[in-house]
């Protein structure tokens, strides 16, 4: 299991003092999530926090697109050398051009479905990404409890997948609670706000969420 930090979930203006202490034992992935306003409520941050949040360590970028048209937005991040663009399948009408576009670049593809999107949706997708990245919260509202049907979408999507080489990563209300039946219907990599940055060091939540993950294998 990889553990992918939101750095949403911490106070932006404090991610100098968290960021550069995040070890790459316990963190995997740093999750920029973009937001612009129109596709959810919330705006987040751009292409230059972005920047700075690299600047600051050597965890690979987890950039997460919750934009409108988000073909107009791809080339901004490539300069992050990202371990992965993801857009949502929901904001483009030619999401397997973008996925062509971004694979290009030499970044690996992501593709988001929200808690309202099939399953099945994905599939005509699966030749051209690397990621699918399964929403268990309604994207843009911080703080949710995870969806009922979370668990059985992600086992239909690993099921879909077959033998692609390709990753499923949660997000949305991925905590200690819930982790290990995660890892065990198919999750390789979870987003985490709040079980990481909620109380104690990130870190040893990092590694406490690992070992949770792994223990049902």
């Amino acid at each position: 299991m990889k553990i992918s930090a939101s750095i949403l979930a911490t106070q932006l203006t404090s991610l100098s003092s968290h960021v550069p202490n995040f070890k790459q034992d316990s963190i995997d992935l740093i999750h920029l999530d973009v937001m612009d306003g129109n596709f959810v409520p919330q705006i987040s941050f751009g292409e230059a926090l972005c920047k700075e949040v690299k600047a600051m360590t050597k965890i690979p970028m987890d950039v997460h697109l919750m934009v409108e048209k988000p073909e107009n937005h791809v080339a901004k991040y490539y300069e992050l050398d990202p371990y992965c663009i993801t857009f949502h399948l929901e904001k483009t009408d030619f999401p397997i051009r973008l996925a062509q576009e971004i694979k290009k670049s030499g970044t690996k593809v992501g593709v988001s479905i929200n808690p309202g999107t099939t399953a099945q949706s994905l599939e005509p997708l699966l030749p051209y990404i690397d990621l699918a990245l399964i929403m268990t919260v309604e994207p843009g509202f911080y703080g949710q409890k995870f969806v009922q049907n979370g668990l059985e979408k992600i086992r239909k999507v690993k099921e879909l997948i077959g033998s692609y080489p390709i990753e499923i990563q949660v997000d949305g209300g991925v905590n200690e609670t819930n982790i290990a039946e995660l890892a065990k219907a198919g999750a390789d990599i979870c987003v985490v706000g709040a079980g990481l940055f909620k109380s104690g060091n990130p870190n040893d939540n990092g590694t406490m969420l690992k070992r949770l993950a792994n223990s049902k294998h």
